[in-house]
């Protein structure tokens, strides 16, 4: 069989199996916020208004405004304290994430932690390389955090399928996109793209879900730190799949430009302590 009619054969079981109205709605509140992209005085009274309209929503961003993630000097006791501390994009982050957080608990399995950990870990790692390099760190998170949704959702849909995904391990990640092509019809690169634009996401989030893994010479600016801080979650252990060969931790600091680079520990171990970490106290709000 050519690799042509490979990937005509692919496409054909994704249009059968796959269905993003299938897939569980992604936090209403969680899913307006992504889509306000502005932070103009205007968009965060909007943004503020939207998490006090949800009242387990707003306690549960109070609780990681007032975690050691944020670490303000006072305990922040209301959404409009908040939204005037925090700004538009920290606000939006922090719901973001709380709506992930719902979003991954209520479908709670092993496969489905590691999915968390790692969408979590990249997320990290990319608002901590944007920041070193004076980016939009806010953006660079939420990409981060929402990079890999399209696995997120095969892991929900076909938890079984996926789990046997898994078990095949992989060399690379092209292996593993042909494995998810071969047993889900669809991988999770094309899946987070095909769900993503259902939900009217901005499409600068659903172009960088559909390319993370791919070879991206001429990404710029915030989108080029994806999918170095993807390869690296992976590598410091916050992995989904089992790599036979897999990256050293200086192989992958060198895809970072140079001033994103003083930004980490010298060791892997190092910095996979201060993720656990961060991942913990977000759990644990």
């Amino acid at each position: 069989m050519s690799f042509a009619t490979g990937i005509s054969n692919a496409k054909e079981r994704a249009e059968l199996r796959w269905d993003p109205d299938s897939i569980p709605p992604f936090p209403a509140v969680a899913l307006k916020a992504l889509k306000m992209m502005a932070g103009s005085d205007t968009s965060l009274l909007e943004l503020c208004n939207l998490i006090r309209s949800d009242h387990a929503f707003s306690i549960a961003v109070l609780r990681l405004a007032n975690s050691p993630l944020v670490a303000f000097s006072k305990e922040v006791t209301s959404i409009v304290q908040a939204s005037m501390l925090l700004g538009f994009a920290r606000l939006r982050s922090l719901a973001i994430t709380v709506g992930l957080r719902s979003y991954f608990s209520n479908s709670y399995t092993p496969l489905m932690s590691l999915c968390w950990r790692h969408s979590v870990a990249c997320a990290i790692l990319a608002e901590r390389s944007a920041k070193s390099r004076f980016l939009d760190g806010e953006f660079a998170y939420t990409a981060g955090i929402l990079h890999d949704i399209g696995r997120v959702a095969l892991a929900m849909v076909e938890a079984e399928t996926y789990a046997n995904v898994l078990k095949r391990g992989a060399d690379q990640p092209e292996d593993l996109l042909e494995s998810e092509r071969e047993l889900c019809g669809i991988d999770h690169c094309e899946a987070g793209r095909s769900l993503m634009a259902a939900w009217d996401l901005p499409k600068v989030l659903v172009e960088i879900a559909a390319c993370h893994h791919a070879p991206q010479p001429l990404a710029l600016g915030t989108r080029s730190l994806i999918a170095p801080s993807c390869a690296l979650a992976d590598a410091l252990g916050f992995g989904v799949v089992r790599y036979r060969s897999p990256r050293r931790y200086e192989e992958i600091l060198i895809q970072f430009p140079e001033p994103a680079r003083t930004r980490f520990p010298a060791t892997a171990e190092e910095l996979a302590a201060e993720i656990n970490r961060e991942i913990r106290e977000i759990e644990s709000a």
